[in-house]
């Protein structure tokens, strides 16, 4: 498979983050639908043009999609660093700034991109936004004991929100190591670098979905053309 053979934008960005994993390499998974195609991906060119490198998965999800198509799977547990971290992002501001996690693995995620020499982030025009929050809330992982108190903190810098449910409507969302997320709306007036500060300074915050100077380039699929910035 060619950039050109690519059906869509997601596609199109994820095939050319592709060709920048070079043998030898220790290559992070992210998750999610354009993650997918970068999988498939990595995984025609192990195949088809004996490309050699080592993935690890920044979820269950993705884990497990690289394990059905044949991937070379490190655990997270044996890192201290990687050479690329590839992933989608929920939205992307014009520095960079993304919001990720909408999923339920923002401690692994993060974890990766910041140990990753170069984080790749795989986007099409639906993700571009002015501020961050300004199409999603902005999640906030907290340890079950806390959420509470947490909760309190981010009401008092001007947070809206609460916990998420799970899929079915029924109780809690939990994440694969057991926290609870709070989906935070906040006023357009608060700057995203202030916001990304403020959660870093709550006690008893496990982790937030903002990620800020995080990414090395941003991959924006558009009409069959990709814009890099």
């Amino acid at each position: 498979m060619s950039e050109q053979l690519a059906t869509n934008d997601k596609q199109l960005v994820a095939i050319h983050a592709a060709t920048l994993v070079k043998n030898g390499m220790i290559v992070g998974l992210g998750t999610g639908s354009t993650a997918n195609y970068f999988i498939e991906e990595l995984a025609r060119k192990k195949q088809q043009e004996g490309l050699k490198f080592i993935a690890v998965a920044s979820s269950v999800v993705s884990t497990i999609k690289a394990q059905q198509l044949g991937l070379d799977l490190i655990a997270i547990e044996h890192l201290s660093q990687l050479d690329i971290y590839v992933d989608g992002a929920d939205e992307v501001t014009a520095d960079n700034t993304l919001l990720k996690g909408r999923g339920f693995d923002l401690v692994k995620e993060k974890l990766l991109a910041k140990a990753s020499n170069s984080f790749y982030v795989l986007a099409d025009n639906t993700k571009l936004v002015d501020r961050i929050g300004e199409k999603y809330p902005i999640p906030v992982e907290v340890a079950p004991f806390s959420w509470q108190l947490v909760l309190r903190s981010l009401q008092q810098i001007g947070g809206e929100g609460g916990l998420r449910p799970n899929a079915n409507g029924d109780g809690l969302a939990i994440t694969s190591h057991g926290s609870l997320v709070l989906d935070m709306t906040f006023d357009s007036s608060i700057d995203g670098d202030e916001l990304h500060s403020a959660l870093n300074a709550i006690p008893g915050v496990v982790e937030h979905g903002i990620f800020h100077q995080l990414a090395t380039s941003v991959f924006i699929g558009h009409d069959g053309v990709i814009e890099t910035r």
